[in-house]
Formats: structure tokens, C-alpha cells, sequence
């Protein structure tokens, strides 16, 4: 997705929307282009950026009606595939000089049940705790290589920010965040976003792990 293709949404020029999955490697490396384009503004007395994560359901297309994932779905993505991910995740990590695994090294995790978290956050905590809640489960899975999937690492990583275990594992546990999630899955999808990290400002978006001057095109139409 180019930055000039029109996409739904209501970030407005001084607003990002970010969609994103906590397993996506580009999600993570996107994350730091938009760090390094944050100080490139400063660097240029502009305002912040006012940024909003948004949630993407990945796998979603290899998850059955039990819940689970099931890799053994033919999705069209194979061994050479996945070389140029490596590749490319190698490239990106040095050009925006990250702190990261190699693509092979992070745990096989299913994010449902942190994003589950996550929209409890976002929904009860401040905006600052939100964003801490989720860079630091961005870097639990892509610094750390911890199973984002299992509940007592979602409970490590939320006391780190401030949210208590209690929470996190009613938050899990309730049917009413499930199906709500799932709704943001679905608005996603029909928003037009088809793959992530999704850059989303002014109807306009770019999708991938794009470099700050595309960011810089996207926002400031220049």
C-alpha cells in the first residue's frame, strides 16, 4: 500500500494510526522508523505526533473455530518466502539501527490473548500506560524472545507498567473483551487494511516497515 492510496480512517495530518500485531517482525521495525522519524520532527521544532495503535489480527486466517492456530493451512507463503523476510528483517534492523532477535530466535506466539490485554489497557489505563503496555510487550517478544502467548509472561509484562495480575487474567477471561477485539479485527479488514504495520493519517496510508521519509510523505505531503 502506497502513501497516496486512500484508505478509512479519521487520523487527521497531525495524527497517526498505527495498525499492528505484536508477532509481526515489520510491526516492531516500523515502531522504530517512526521513533527515528519522531526526532527527526523535534530535530525540526514540529510538534509530536499524536499516535494511536490499533489492533490486527495476523494470523487470523490460520485460526480455527476452537481458537487455536493452525499452521498446517496453505496460506502461499513458503520456505522462500520466508528467506526474504529474514532477509529483509536483517536489512531494516541495521538501516534503523534496532535492538532485535533474528526472525528465527522469538517464540511461535499467538498475540490474541495480549492484544485482548491490550484493549483492557487501553480501554481502563491512561494513554501513557497503553503505550507502555504495548512497547513493552513489543520488546518482550522481539528483544527478549519471551512467549507473548502465555499468560504469566502477559501478567510479567503488564505489573512492569502498572497493571495488576488480577486484571490481566480477568481480562483474558472475558468473553466481552473477546468478541470486542474481534470487532476491531473485522473493522480493520474493512477499513481496507489488508496487511500491517498500516500507517494511517489524512485518509492516506503506507503499509510496511517504511523508512522515515515516508513517514515524512505521508504526514507532511512532502
Amino acid at each position: 500500500m502506497s502513501t497516496d492510496e486512500a484508505v478509512d480512517g479519521d487520523a487527521d495530518a497531525e495524527e497517526v494510526a498505527i495498525y499492528s500485531d505484536f508477532v509481526c517482525p515489520f510491526c516492531y521495525l516500523g515502531r522504530e522508523s517512526l521513533r527515528n522519524y519522531r526526532e527527526e520532527r523535534t530535530d525540526r521544532d514540529l510538534p509530536d505526533l499524536d499516535v494511536e495503535w490499533r489492533f490486527f489480527d495476523l494470523r487470523g486466517h490460520k485460526r480455527g473455530p476452537d481458537g487455536e492456530i493452525h499452521d498446517g493451512v496453505d496460506d502461499g507463503k513458503d520456505e522462500d518466502y520466508y528467506d526474504r523476510v529474514r532477509e529483509n528483517v536483517r536489512r531494516l534492523r541495521e538501516e534503523y539501527d534496532a535492538e532485535m532477535l533474528e526472525f528465527d530466535d522469538v517464540a511461535d506466539s499467538d498475540s490474541w490473548d495480549a492484544q485482548q490485554v491490550a484493549l483492557y489497557v487501553k480501554q481502563t489505563y491512561d494513554t501513557d500506560t497503553f503505550r507502555d503496555f504495548y512497547d513493552a510487550v513489543l520488546d518482550a517478544y522481539w528483544r527478549e524472545g519471551r512467549d507473548i502467548g502465555d499468560v504469566d509472561v502477559i501478567v510479567d509484562i503488564a505489573e512492569s507498567v502498572g497493571v495488576g495480575a488480577d486484571e490481566v487474567r480477568d481480562a483474558v477471561a472475558d468473553d466481552r473483551l473477546e468478541r470486542e477485539l474481534e470487532t476491531r479485527f473485522d473493522e480493520a479488514r474493512e477499513h481496507g487494511v489488508t496487511g500491517v504495520p498500516t500507517f494511517v493519517s489524512d485518509g492516506h496510508a503506507a503499509r510496511g516497515a517504511v523508512p522515515p521519509a515516508h513517514l515524512e510523505r505521508l504526514l507532511e505531503g512532502v
